[in-house]
């Protein structure tokens, strides 16, 4: 029986099952098997005739974000106005049917935005390039998902279904379970808190339809048997999404103020240029980036050219991106901003730099 056929039968016993207690073990093993066959389908084993067309677009600027749609709902309209990039857009669907790549520049940094063409519904079982469209979205650092406002919800919740299904997991993070497989010893089960989704028997169930008799097991935190699965699989990855709902001057008030009080979503019109500034004050928000100045001894601070950052980032990040040599030769640093206490402030390598601080490095 073909992989597909395998899936669907599958995904049709689990819609039929009753959840309950009763039926959680045999609802574990099902989402098991289910993960490794929809493994199969994105990495074939073998090769299954000549190689097609990817959209190989080289990483560049400081973050990456990937637009994903159905066609028509206005994205290569997005590129065209955020960026100086000029793509297709015309009133019929799969007018883009290959990446463009645009930069759109926001406070000092350079935001790498990707076009991707249109995608259907089926696109993670490779209908309409959807699995081009996914593989490059499993490498952006920030996910949105433009939806027509004039749809309603049935748009974002068919897109979250294929994402979901091709291991992308959206404004989620990932699950706190230490998992190590081992030569021997059969299974070592622990868990730091009281776990009400998952038990000991279904852990090693699902184990078991892996093919894994000796690994060690810890749960930090009350997970699903879905997050554990992930965990095993590794293979998941774990992207913030931006729900971006265009066409609002097509609706009334009432809807628009509705969508934009829903979590993650903005609402925006690209014909009408609407909303367009908080969308890019999101965008900086979801990446999680800062700007760091410069300074040298007895001159100003540099704020025409600043560093960008990760939030989070230390001392010793900043000089790896000033030199790479830096941090051997590194005495001391002096941190003006909201990072520290008072002005300047002495501080070392693990130091904590926060937004538009301003440092000067001190060298042996």
């Amino acid at each position: 029986m073909p992989i597909l056929e395998k899936i669907a039968e599958i995904e049709r016993e689990i819609a039929r099952t009753q959840k309950n207690k009763a039926t959680e073990y045999h609802l574990g093993l099902l989402k098991a098997k289910l993960a490794k066959y929809r493994q199969q389908l994105l990495e074939p084993t073998t090769k299954a005739g000549a190689k097609g067309e990817g959209f190989d677009v080289m990483k560049s600027g400081d973050a990456r974000v990937a637009l994903i749609g159905f066609p028509s709902v206005g994205k290569s309209t997005l590129l065209n106005t955020l960026t100086a990039t000029h793509s297709e857009s015309a009133s019929y669907e799969f007018t883009t049917l290959t990446c463009i790549p645009g930069v759109i520049q926001y406070n000092g940094a350079n935001i790498q935005l990707l076009d991707l063409p249109g995608i259907i519904e089926g696109a993670s079982q490779g209908k309409g390039r959807g699995r081009q469209v996914i593989a490059v979205a499993r490498t952006a650092d920030l996910i949105i998902i433009m939806l027509d406002a004039t749809k309603g919800d049935v748009q974002r919740s068919l897109l979250e279904k294929e994402l979901e299904s091709v291991g992308i997991r959206l404004n989620k993070k990932r699950p706190n379970i230490y998992f190590k497989v081992k030569k021997g010893g059969g299974v070592s089960f622990n868990s730091m808190c009281p776990l009400t989704h998952c038990s000991e028997k279904l852990v090693q169930m699902i184990l078991h339809e892996y093919k894994i008799f000796n690994c060690e097991v810890l749960f930090r935190e009350d997970c699903t048997a879905d997050e554990f699965i992930d965990v095993i699989c590794a293979n998941r990855v774990y992207l913030p999404c931006l729900y971006v709902y265009n066409k609002i001057d097509q609706i009334p008030i009432e809807e628009v103020d509705r969508i934009a009080h829903q979590p993650y979503s903005v609402v925006i019109s690209c014909e009408m240029k609407l909303n367009l500034d908080y969308l890019l004050y999101k965008v900086w928000e979801h990446l999680a980036l800062i700007i760091v100045y410069t300074k040298r001894r007895g001159c100003s601070p540099d704020f025409g050219d600043g560093i960008i950052m990760r939030r989070g980032c230390s001392v010793e990040h900043v000089c790896h991106s000033i030199h790479r040599q830096l941090k051997s030769q590194f005495k001391y640093a002096l941190v003006w901003g909201l990072s520290v206490k008072y002005s300047p402030q002495r501080v070392g390598l693990q130091h904590t730099m926060c937004h538009e601080d301003v440092i000067q490095v001190m060298k042996k």
